[in-house]
């Protein structure tokens, strides 16, 4: 869901600029009160896992594809200002090192992923999650999250003046949703792992064992260097909804780097360079998100 430059007007995506910058600052105050110094390492755990995770695209049919965006399990793991925050320093990173969202545009994905996904996804285990309807709170999570962010891409498409015929709206609709409950399914799950390998974990992040640390970089580590494999090769919702407005050649990147689109183009192999640009994203990641939870514990003591 990732929105690149040249899809939105520049009055919509200066002011979204403008509007994310003040709210992060917000989200970050709130995250610097709550921050700990036990709970560093699985900030940036969390946000390796969930950058690695979205290079993995599933298919969800008619040609298309989805993929993990992590705003509701981050939102659950971290709480909702410290998930804000990792979010934005993955979405800024995808954007400057991989060419994936564009860096003018990044105040809008900030809003639609960051901000706007991590409070939807949220919300849902916020008030029911003490009872029977956790389970069911943690995947309207997910696909709260996917929801709110997909419907503000598509309001500022529509505010950029994109003209959207009513079926492709639909068909986009229906592959968003699917996408949705998918997210959600796969949010309970690795809920559910991480909780049965440390037990109170999720209400207590400062309770975190070094099994579930080292768990979830393991399985960063494999999605990043043995899930492109199996990842599916079709556009992703937002993508394929571009291409059948015929706004997807006006797609343009304002920088080039050399990990651009997830590879390393010093290598021949296509395997090696999906895996090598995924570990490089990773411990880019895991460093911005361990920097910027240190930084965040020294204002709090001071």
């Amino acid at each position: 869901m990732h929105i690149p430059d040249g899809f939105l007007s520049p009055p919509v995506w200066l002011s979204l600029d403008v509007v994310s910058v003040l709210a992060l600052g917000y989200v970050a105050r709130r995250a610097q009160r709550g921050m700990e110094e036990t709970r560093i390492p699985l900030l940036g755990v969390m946000g390796a896992f969930v950058f690695a995770a979205q290079m993995i695209n599933f298919p969800v049919g008619v040609g298309t594809s989805g993929h993990l965006v992590g705003a509701a399990l981050l939102a659950i793991t971290l709480g909702p200002a410290a998930a804000a925050v990792v979010m934005t320093a993955i979405l800024a990173i995808q954007a400057l090192v991989f060419q994936d969202g564009g860096i003018l545009a990044l105040g809008a994905n900030v809003m639609n992923m960051a901000l706007a996904g991590v409070l939807a996804g949220y919300l849902p285990y916020h008030y029911w999650s003490a009872g029977r309807l956790r389970k069911p709170a943690i995947v309207l999570g997910g696909l709260l999250s996917v929801a709110a962010g997909a419907g503000l891409a598509v309001a500022e498409l529509l505010l950029s003046g994109v003209r959207m015929p009513a079926a492709v709206l639909g068909v986009s609709a229906a592959l968003f949703l699917l996408t949705g409950i998918l997210e959600g399914l796969i949010t309970l799950a690795v809920v559910r792992g991480v909780e049965a390998l440390n037990p109170g974990m999720i209400r207590q992040p400062s309770r975190t064992r070094a099994a579930v640390l080292g768990a979830l970089a393991l399985a960063a580590v494999l999605l990043a260097v043995g899930g492109v494999l199996a990842a599916s090769q079709a556009p992703d919702v937002l993508e394929s909804l571009a291409e059948r407005l015929g706004i997807a050649p006006q797609a343009r990147a304002l920088l080039a780097t050399p990990l651009a689109d997830y590879e390393a183009q010093v290598f021949s192999s296509p395997w090696l360079r999906k895996a090598a640009a995924g570990l490089v994203g990773l411990g880019l990641i895991y460093g911005a998100c361990v920097a910027l939870g240190r930084l965040a514990a020294r204002r709090k003591r001071g």
